[in-house]
């Protein structure tokens, strides 16, 4: 029985292990989590900094409607959030280009970017310049906080 005692320098060990594993199940549990614009806005900055860019075309303007309200938060979050506008529709265009030989079809969300887009002078069929990742040609951007694809 006596290999089993424990001194109060293993003990110490073990309680900095236990509150260690607690501190980061808690930060796990309660940490902030990015909100589907914040994803988006991260993505566009990496296409952005990294992107070849390649000329695309306009295909449509659309106005599609929106979730009135998302989770965010942590996972015991009950909090919900309005999405912007408060009309509930998001402003999308869709664009095709081609890189390699392979044609991409997608759709940009331009809601938060709305004054760059100058969305009154879009017309289906524009030539635009697409930024893409070179290392997976199907994300791609039209438009940035700090670059646009339009002339």
């Amino acid at each position: 029985m006596k290999g089993l005692s424990l001194d109060w320098q293993q003990w110490a060990l073990i309680a900095t292990a236990v509150v260690l594993v607690a501190a980061g199940v808690l930060y796990w549990a309660l940490r902030r989590r990015p909100t589907p614009d914040e994803i988006e806005r991260r993505r566009r900055a990496h296409i952005n900094q990294i992107g070849r860019i390649t000329e695309g075309r306009v295909v449509e303007l659309l106005e599609a409607p929106a979730e009135l309200a998302r989770s965010s938060g942590g996972v015991f979050s009950k909090k919900k959030v309005a999405l912007r506008p408060p009309n509930g529709s998001r402003k999308l265009i869709h664009y095709s280009y081609s890189v390699s030989g392979v044609t991409y079809s997608t759709a940009q969300d331009v809601t938060d970017l709305q004054a760059r887009a100058c969305l009154h002078l879009l017309v289906a069929g524009q030539p635009a310049s697409v930024k893409y990742d070179p290392t997976n040609p199907g994300n791609s951007i039209l438009l940035a906080d700090d670059w646009s694809g339009f002339r």
